[in-house]
């Protein structure tokens, strides 16, 4: 669909932006649970009589408010930090995507955090990409934050590619 021009939106792009938030939400609910059952056994814990197995005995907002939370802050950390440290995160890397300034040059930490920062409840994020691929802007490969930090994620290498080894020289003749 995209032939390169930035008033066409790259479908693929946006798809491989959101497989990546895919893998990087698994990653991040496993500290996110355990986190969650610590505070959540230190403020409600269960009855010893009921037995270590039982459902934490926590309050009906613990579960919709808390454990979003914990699991949001957890995202925008770990997203900040793998942006900037390594370029992108671990989803992004398994599918060729980099985190990069506007300018070509490396993700400073504020501008990564900004960036990220719609990670902390997902409607945040989809209302953060619905805005950035239906309103206008310059480079149409950023979400809206992207456009506030002066960031962008651009395609390093082909998606689930390995490193093929040089074909072999033609034999003499």
């Amino acid at each position: 669909m995209a032939t390169g021009s930035s008033s066409e939106i790259d479908v693929n792009h946006w798809l491989f932006r959101v497989l990546a938030a895919v893998i990087d939400s698994i990653i991040t609910l496993i500290p996110g649970y355990i986190i969650y059952w610590i505070i959540s056994g230190i403020l409600w814990p269960v009855p010893a009589y009921v037995g270590w197995w039982a459902w934490r005995w926590a309050p009906w907002w613990a579960t919709w408010l808390l454990l979003p939370l914990i699991f949001g802050l957890i995202y925008v950390v770990y997203s900040a930090f793998l942006d900037t440290s390594w370029g992108a995160t671990v989803g992004k890397r398994v599918l060729g995507l980099q985190v990069r300034m506007v300018n070509g040059s490396k993700v400073t930490f504020n501008a990564a955090f900004i960036r990220n920062i719609s990670k902390i409840f997902w409607p945040f994020l989809l209302l953060d990409w619905i805005v950035g691929i239906a309103t206008p802007g310059p480079d149409r490969r950023q979400k809206y934050t992207d456009r506030m930090a002066g960031t962008t994620v651009v395609s390093v290498k082909q998606p689930f590619a390995s490193v093929m080894p040089p074909p072999p020289p033609p034999p003499p003749s």
